[in-house]
């Protein structure tokens, strides 16, 4: 005799965005015991990846598929308001991405997403969104995704409400999952990281590492990192700033790594700037801050990749 669901894993989770780490959360979703259906613009009806875990052993992912919806008039075929939704496309296809996705009024929405406020505006009112920051690396390895590393990822929201009731279930299956008091600075920390280490690898085509062995590059990640801190102290005095030993620590882990921003530069695509250095800029315009180092920064990755 089948166990009936229980409720909180009788509503299923919907993905947007079949990336690296979308697939890498949708397996955890699925190891908790949640379904997880990937929407989709096109008719394929079942996507199939393999995830190379860091111990080497592949795990064939199998995911349903729901034909996304085209534009706002159309509707999504088999299925009611979205309930559950997680959101890992890249930042700058949100609104492309959700549109037309009948979200209902109360949804709780996972946002893996780098930088901040891509969402902003695209949710209904009522909608409960969580952010998700992770340490963990997955890259592309032929036709499969190499779990690089299942390093710690936080969970929080802005309603410091303590997690819902489906955490306990999904922090039981998915490596050093938090759901931390100071999320929103461990939020902050990254990006931080991401908005000194991405653009200037991007735009100088460098692994991570070359930044602080470049005198002239560790110049500018300093000026960038004490702008980002600036930001983020007025905004929050709390905030403890000196980011920068902490992005040298960062680059220093992650050496021979490629950044996100300098893969996206090197295929010609177009790059999170704005929901990383960006967000931080939008931040500052608002406090009647200056922030020169980033705004020449954005406008010569946009220069390469308008």
């Amino acid at each position: 005799m089948t166990t009936p669901a229980s409720p909180d894993h009788a509503e299923p989770w919907y993905l947007l965005g079949a990336g690296n780490m979308g697939l890498l959360a949708a397996h955890y979703l699925q190891r908790a015991g949640f379904t997880v259906i990937a929407l989709r613009r096109d008719a394929t009806p079942t996507l199939e990846r393999t995830l190379i875990l860091p111990n080497g052993d592949p795990v064939s992912l199998q995911l349903r598929c729901q034909r996304a919806p085209a534009s706002e008039t159309e509707p999504l075929v088999g299925a009611g308001p979205i309930r559950r939704l997680v959101v890992a496309c890249k930042a700058p296809f949100s609104a492309a991405a959700l549109s037309g996705v009948p979200l209902a009024a109360d949804a709780t929405v996972l946002r893996l997403q780098n930088g901040l406020g891509s969402l902003e505006g695209l949710l209904p009112e009522g909608a409960r969104m969580i952010e998700v920051v992770s340490a963990s690396a997955v890259k592309r390895d032929g036709d499969a995704h190499r779990v690089v590393a299942e390093n710690d990822t936080w969970m929080g929201d802005r309603a410091d409400g303590g997690p819902p009731a489906w955490y306990g279930a999904l922090a039981g299956h998915w490596p050093k999952l938090h759901w931390p008091d100071d999320f929103r600075h461990r939020q902050w920390r990254k990006l931080v990281g991401n908005a000194v280490i991405n653009p200037l690898t991007g735009l100088h085509d460098v692994a991570n590492g070359h930044i602080f062995q470049d005198p002239a590059l560790a110049t500018e990640a300093e000026q960038l990192a004490r702008e980002a801190d600036q930001v983020l102290t007025t905004l929050d005095p709390t905030w403890p700033g000196d980011s920068l030993p902490g992005v040298r620590a960062l680059a220093e882990a992650t050496a021979g790594n490629t950044s996100s921003m300098r893969a996206d530069m090197q295929a010609g695509a177009v790059t999170e700037i704005d929901a990383i250095n960006g967000w931080l800029l939008r931040q500052a315009e608002a406090l009647e801050i200056d922030l020169p180092a980033h705004r020449r920064i954005i406008a010569a990755v946009k220069a390469r990749h308008p």
